[in-house]
This record gives C-alpha cells, sequence and structure tokens, in this order.
C-alpha cells in the first residue's frame, strides 16, 4: 500500500479486533501534532512485514493502533484541535486484558501511544521517546543490561521505508 493511501478499517479485512476491556489512560502524550502530522495520522500506517508490530488507522478524530500479528486493539486515541494551533491527544483508551495486552503501566502506555505515533507512523528518529523506552523498560525489569535493540524491536518492531 503506497504510504500516501488512507488506511481504513477495511484495509484490514477481518483481522481487526476492539479492545476488549477498555481502560481510560490517565497519563497522555504532551505532544501538540502540528497540521502536517496530523493529516499524515489520519492516512495510518499499515504493517508491511513480519517486523513490523502496529496497524494505525484513523475514523474521525480517533485513531486506532492495533497489533499487526493478532489485529487486537491496543489504543484507541481521540485527537482534538490545541489551544495556538496543532493537534494533541484529548482523551484515550488502552487495553487491559492481559491475554492481549501485557503492559499495566500507565507511564509506559503513554510513552507507547506517542512512540509508535510518531516513529511507525510519522517515521521520526523519536531518538528522546526511544531512549525513554530502554531506560523505563530496563527500570522496570530490573535487568540494567536489556540490550536496547531488543527492547525496542520487541515493543516497537521496525517501520518499512515509505
Amino acid at each position: 500500500m503506497p504510504a500516501d493511501e488512507r488506511v481504513t478499517r477495511s484495509s484490514f479485512s477481518d483481522r481487526i479486533q476492539p479492545i476488549s476491556v477498555p481502560r481510560v489512560m490517565p497519563f497522555l502524550p504532551r505532544r501538540i501534532w502540528s497540521e502536517g502530522d496530523w493529516g499524515r495520522i489520519q492516512l495510518g500506517y499499515c504493517s508491511r512485514g513480519m517486523d513490523e508490530k502496529w496497524d494505525v488507522f484513523a475514523e474521525g478524530g480517533v485513531v486506532f493502533l492495533h497489533r499487526s500479528w493478532t489485529g487486537n486493539g491496543v489504543f484507541a486515541a481521540t485527537f482534538a484541535p490545541a489551544d495556538g494551533g496543532g493537534w494533541q491527544i484529548a482523551e484515550a483508551v488502552v487495553e487491559r486484558d492481559p491475554e492481549r495486552y501485557r503492559s499495566n503501566d500507565d507511564e509506559y502506555d503513554c510513552l507507547m501511544l506517542e512512540l509508535v505515533l510518531s516513529a511507525i507512523v510519522l517515521g521520526e528518529p523519536a531518538k528522546d521517546l526511544r531512549e525513554s523506552l530502554v531506560e523505563l523498560t530496563r527500570k522496570r525489569s530490573g535487568n540494567a543490561h536489556v540490550p536496547a535493540g531488543a527492547v525496542q524491536h520487541s515493543a516497537l518492531g521496525l517501520r518499512s521505508g515509505s
């Protein structure tokens, strides 16, 4: 699927599963996305290979983030215009069924939501977010030696060239 072609729910046939146990996220990314970013986010992202972990599509102002292999919904983020211009996440829910999504860490979820939108959908390097993911994972696991590449690949996967 070309990078400028809109991804929709129907792009995934019957693979997409809604969030089964939604929980309102108490922490949201503070980023203000530009009009251009918002336009790109609305196009979505369709995984293109086995190493890609996320599928993303938008319906109106809600952006849905699903795991690519299972089709399980993980996040649903509602965007709204930000004061002063741009777009921000006004509210979001996260999956809390441990069979479908293992995290139960609000800080991690906030980081992952922003990281998937930034690194996967927008294709940004997102170096600071990636470093925060590694740091938080090492801290939570108690293992300061978990390789950064393993942490990032496990949670985020790769993004194919557009």
